[in-house]
């Protein structure tokens, strides 16, 4: 790949430290972006990975964790030494971010005391049932609290030992700084947060430690979770250690200021500029999630819908599927893979962007297809495990669009249950930005969600780097919000001229698309039948 001559202005501003890094620990990849303070993308470092399943549980390995932050950060360091003629040793702020939730339990010497476990596990049920109805507040089963909770009724012997719970991100950045703390909005998936205080909501807390009093006296839940911050308060700064963790060969210096560790669906939401009201972000991915800004609080609870925050604090409703567009990526492989076999080898992207275009000639319903993407367990539509699934009947329409409309619908479907919960709340959404792999294949993916969503939907023209970006624009934040709040500060230092394409619900794609729901609900009763007569191949 061509590198441009680097140029002497951001030669300086690498070199100075006037820069901003992100890191990411995506489901898939973990991901690094270097960018100046307006901003524009430096540099960029990634890192291949995947979870396991071990013992019945979805893990990554807390060596695969380090393995990967050290090669995705040598990755972003040759990166900037290519384009910019200077190896960083500094930046101005690092932020960390990971995909929420899940669970890890530290005992009194900091060491692990089972392994990490991650959103994807579903094994929560009863914990998360019985602490929605105590709290009268949706604790969903990835959340960190049911994870605790449920170790607790399930006696499990590691759970005298706990001292410290956190989630990935808050991990990392403890061994990076020292500091037991975690941004609000990753924060909100762990415990439920009053947005008020930006603080755990202490009738809740109080409620918990009530509840498990019987079984383990003395347990008090504030004392095992981090502190909570909110975006622009500085979360300590780079040790030595920190550093060498990041950068064996000792480049890179100590002293560099984190901004609270956050997760992915909030640097989703300021990758995006979707922190106001009546904004929102869809980020798909190996799992997909809305995230709407709400005006005010809902009235009921809804099992579809968590309650958490952006970075600043400011509640949002959360809609969090498990399963994205992995089924639709590994079918993509297969044609990617006949198109070799046939003599016409394509690079994926191209595999990918011409199987999107081809959904466009489908029927508007799917030709009578079913396709269901469970690659895992769905809360949303209460199943524990899943069975990817292709159905149709004798009479349907089997083409390649079909297909393909298909498999895209699936990959939504989930995702629209919980936005119908949201709109019979009387949530209004003026626009949705979408973000992701999915996205890059211009007006395909984004004209079927609006139809999905029943609203218009937004794609920066020039993407960003995703989740690290906006990672890396919270850092900068740290040093340059100057007192600003954040949705402003994105508007006018970050987005200030920025290009969307809007695409408005079509009117026959959501019409077609309602008859696909219809026949997609009514059909989770042979994808459950499905989960009951096969057996799961990871078990």
């Amino acid at each position: 790949m061509a590198v441009e001559p680097p140029t002497t202005d951001l030669r300086a501003t690498v070199a100075e430290g006037r820069t901003s890094l992100g890191i990411e620990l995506g489901s898939t990849r973990i991901k690094a972006c270097l960018i100046a303070e307006d901003g524009t993308v430096l540099a960029t470092g990634a890192h291949d990975w995947e979870n396991q399943f071990v013992d019945r549980m979805w893990t990554y390995s807390l060596d695969a964790v380090w393995t990967g932050l050290q090669e995705c950060v040598a990755e972003l360091l040759a990166d900037t030494e290519r384009r910019h003629g200077v190896r960083p040793t500094t930046f101005g702020a690092l932020g960390v971010s990971a995909m929420m939730h899940g669970y890890l339990a530290f005992d009194a010497d900091d060491e692990l005391l089972v392994p990490f476990r991650t959103w994807r596990n579903t094994t929560t049920e009863r914990a998360a049932t019985e602490l929605t109805e105590l709290f009268g507040y949706n604790i969903p089963l990835r959340w960190s609290v049911a994870h605790l909770y449920q170790a607790v009724l399930d006696d499990e012997p590691h759970v005298p030992d706990v001292r410290f719970v956190t989630t990935l991100a808050g991990y990392v950045h403890w061994r990076l700084t020292g500091r037991r703390v975690l941004g609000v909005g990753d924060a909100s998936g762990m415990f439920p947060v009053d947005p008020a205080t930006h603080a755990y909501d202490e009738r809740m807390l109080a409620a918990f430690d009530e509840r498990v009093a019987g079984r383990r006296p003395g347990l008090r839940l504030a004392e095992l979770l981090p502190e909570v911050l909110v975006a622009g308060q500085e979360a300590g700064r780079l040790t030595e250690e920190g550093a060498a963790l990041l950068d064996p060969t000792g480049t890179l210096q100590e002293g560099v200021p984190l901004c609270p560790p956050e997760g992915d669906a909030g640097t989703g939401m300021v990758a995006t500029n979707a922190v106001a009201p009546r904004t929102g972000n869809v980020s798909v991915g190996t799992s997909i999630f809305a995230m709407v800004v709400l005006e005010r609080p809902l009235e009921r609870v809804h099992h579809e819908l968590d309650l958490v925050t952006t970075p600043a604090g400011d509640l949002v409703a959360m809609v969090h599927c498990n399963n994205g567009a992995s089924e639709l990526g590994a079918w993509a492989e297969v044609f990617g893979r006949f198109a070799t076999v046939l003599g016409s080898p394509a690079a994926p992207d191209e595999v990918f962007g011409a199987l999107l275009r081809e959904a466009l000639e489908g029927d508007v319903d799917g030709g009578g297809l079913l396709a269901y993407n469970y690659l895992s367990g769905e809360p949303i539509t209460g199943l524990t495990e899943g069975r990817p699934l292709v159905v149709r009947t004798p009479g349907s329409r089997l083409t390649l669009a079909n297909f393909v409309r298909t498999q895209v619908y699936g990959a939504f479907a989930t995702l629209s249950l919980g936005m119908k919960v949201l709109a019979g709340e009387g949530v209004e959404i003026d626009t949705l930005f979408a973000h992701g792999g999915l996205f890059r294949t211009a007006g395909v993916a984004q004209r079927l969600l609006a139809a999905a969503v029943g609203a218009p939907v937004a794609v920066a023209r020039t993407a960003s780097e995703g989740g690290p970006w906006g990672m890396a624009v919270l850092a900068g934040y740290l040093v340059a919000g100057q007192g600003q709040d954040l949705g402003s500060y994105l508007d006018d230092r970050v987005f200030a001229g920025a290009e969307v394409d809007v695409v408005e619900p079509d009117a026959d794609d959501v019409r077609g698309y309602a008859v696909f729901l219809d026949r997609y609900v009514a059909g989770l009763a042979v994808e459950r039948a499905a989960t009951e007569a096969t057996g799961n191949d990871d078990a």
